[in-house]
């Protein structure tokens, strides 16, 4: 009978098959960090790219702060002309009014009838003067009553004065100052009646 030796086959078998693990592991190895190299390149360049968007979106933000800060400077400037404006508008409006309300009451005087005093407050007026008598007084009420800068003519005190032998009516009066309406609006619908 006849022996084989079969270990000296059975270990280079062995050292093959571990040479061939070894391998494997190596080129798995070697791909893994290939493959981590790449997602890291990758990953450096999409850092690279957004840091380069966050500085693009700094530099839009800088310029329209910029811009902003200019529009904020306009709107302050149109702030201050518009209050010049309206500083003017109430100008021209106070212009004319005391001089065309003295105009309207001095036109509304009856004769016979004398003004002692006339003062503004707002929208209050105070008025005292001396009449011949209480017709003259009711006449002038009525004439204010009717003008367009007076409304609400209340007569406060009328009582008997004399002054240098004569009988007189001394009065006072307190009105408001009428205000002009605003204009109705053109095409505005008025509701229907039923």
């Amino acid at each position: 009978m006849i022996r084989i030796n079969l270990l000296p086959v059975r270990a280079a078998k062995k050292k093959e098959s571990a040479v061939q693990q070894l391998a494997i592991a190596g080129i798995s190895f070697g791909l893994v960090l290939v493959v981590i190299l790449i997602m890291f390149f990758v990953k450096v360049g999409q850092i690279s790219s957004t840091k380069n968007d966050i500085a693009a979106a700094n530099e839009k933000i800088s310029e329209l702060k910029g811009r902003i800060g200019k529009l904020d400077a306009l709107k302050k400037l149109k702030d201050e002309v518009k209050k010049k404006l309206d500083v003017l508008a109430e100008l021209r409006k106070n212009k004319s009014g005391p001089a065309k309300r003295l105009s309207t009451l001095s036109s509304s005087t009856p004769d016979r009838l004398w003004l002692e005093s006339y003062k503004e407050s707002g929208d209050d007026v105070k008025i005292s003067g001396l009449a011949m008598n209480e017709e003259l007084i009711a006449e002038f009420i009525r004439a204010l009553e009717a003008s367009p800068d007076y409304e609400r003519v209340e007569l406060v005190v009328s009582e008997q004065k004399d002054v240098a032998g004569a009988k007189l009516k001394r009065f006072e009066l307190t009105l408001k100052l009428e205000h002009a309406k605003p204009p109705a609006v053109v095409g505005a619908s008025a509701a229907p009646q039923k």
